[in-house]
């Protein structure tokens, strides 16, 4: 459950579809156990976190059979708008919090990683991710079942490498780290992999161009009240079956 980085973009695959971090848990759970698990994917790009808490949280309570594992990421969309309140979303977090443990279901709560670095009002970024990151282990402390993976405090994901161009989701390297590390806390230990080839330094031309061709659609969606999810259905709406 949750937006464009649980969705995986960034992760592109030569047919034009992507995979994900999400996806490729999935697969390494599959491998490790040497049988078929069945894995559904709710995110959609572009959504809140009231979203992705509400509609998406019941869509998957509601799966036949009942899922072992409840995974979550939300809150950056919601970091880019002007009336984000950290207070809104932990309340959103801790909600999701106790239904799965009503439902007597597993959660593994992600926070994303940090691309404040590379952003404008980039000050602004890193507090308001860096309140919410640092709320989720209260909502969880004591509860048999529940885990939290700090993406945003991981260092090596903030170098440039593992970004996409539009400098806001992960490219497919940085969605295989994620991948090994989710796994690896799912008690399936997996390498993370090797960095690869540096980025390159960022220029004022780069800038301009990165503007121009990221930032001023982004403004224009806002202005007209669109999401880059409108329209778009979850990939995996269903439980789909997952072989080794």
């Amino acid at each position: 459950m949750g937006d464009s980085f649980t969705e995986g973009v960034g992760d592109d695959q030569a047919d034009g579809s992507i995979r994900g971090w999400a996806d490729r848990v999935a697969d390494g759970l599959a491998v490790h156990g040497g049988e078929h698990v069945f894995y559904a994917n709710f995110a959609v790009r572009g959504r809140l976190l009231s979203a992705i808490a509400g509609e998406q949280v019941d869509a998957a309570l509601a799966l036949d059979p009942k899922p072992d594992l409840l995974v979550i990421n939300g809150g950056g969309n919601d970091m880019l708008r002007p009336d984000y309140s950290t207070e809104r979303c932990v309340g959103l977090l801790a909600s999701v919090v106790e239904r799965a443990a009503e439902a007597g279901v597993d959660l593994l709560i992600l926070s994303g990683p940090n691309p404040s670095e590379r952003l404008p009002m980039s000050a602004t970024f890193n507090r308001r991710g860096r309140e919410l990151t640092d709320a989720i282990p209260g909502l969880i402390a004591g509860l048999e079942g529940a885990t939290f993976i700090n993406c945003f405090d991981d260092e090596e994901l903030g170098d440039g490498r593992y970004w996409s161009e539009d400098r806001l989701h992960l490219n497919p390297l940085g969605h295989e780290r994620v991948a090994a590390i989710v796994l690896t806390a799912l008690g399936v230990a997996t390498p993370t992999p090797p960095r690869g080839v540096p980025a390159a330094p960022r220029t004022r031309r780069g800038d301009v161009g990165y503007a121009v061709r990221y930032m001023a659609p982004w403004v224009g969606r806002r202005l007209v009240g669109r999401s880059s999810g409108d329209g778009r259905s979850p990939k995996h709406p269903g439980w789909s079956t997952v072989q080794p």
